[in-house]
């Protein structure tokens, strides 16, 4: 059974990371990834668009969940968390057309509660640029 994005951002549906291992309740056709840092105007977020490389990301597909582990950071709520940062995934719904631009979104990943319970909230967002 595929979980559609847009479902659980509605329904408020919250992931977790485990240091570099990001887990999401739900799937979807990943376009790009931002790593964003919000310490500073003049940063710019870090696209990866290479995420076939395995040296860069690895991805895993569970029944009702998607695993990206980014294998060139360390741990993601540390360098991430307590509103340093974000990430946004750049995606489409698993199974639409990824040539449609009105399949095609923008999902913010807020790392939140990073002490204790590793948890990540979705936002889906217009422009990654405005935030």
């Amino acid at each position: 059974m595929r979980k559609r994005f847009t479902d659980a951002i509605r329904n408020g549906e919250k992931g977790f990371y485990i240091r570099n291992s990001l887990f999401i309740p739900f799937h979807l056709e990943l376009l790009s990834i931002w790593l964003g840092k919000e310490m500073s105007l003049l940063s710019s977020p870090e696209l990866i668009t290479d995420i076939a490389d395995p040296e860069l990301l690895f991805i895993r597909e569970g029944e009702g969940y998607t695993n990206l582990v980014f294998r060139k950071w360390g741990d993601l709520g540390r360098e991430l968390g307590h509103h340093k940062g974000h990430i946004i995934l750049h995606a489409a719904e698993k199974g639409t057309d990824i040539f449609l631009s009105e399949n095609i979104h923008y999902i913010k990943v807020c790392f939140r509660d990073v002490e204790t319970h590793r948890l990540v909230t979705f936002e889906q967002i217009d422009n990654p640029f405005y935030l």
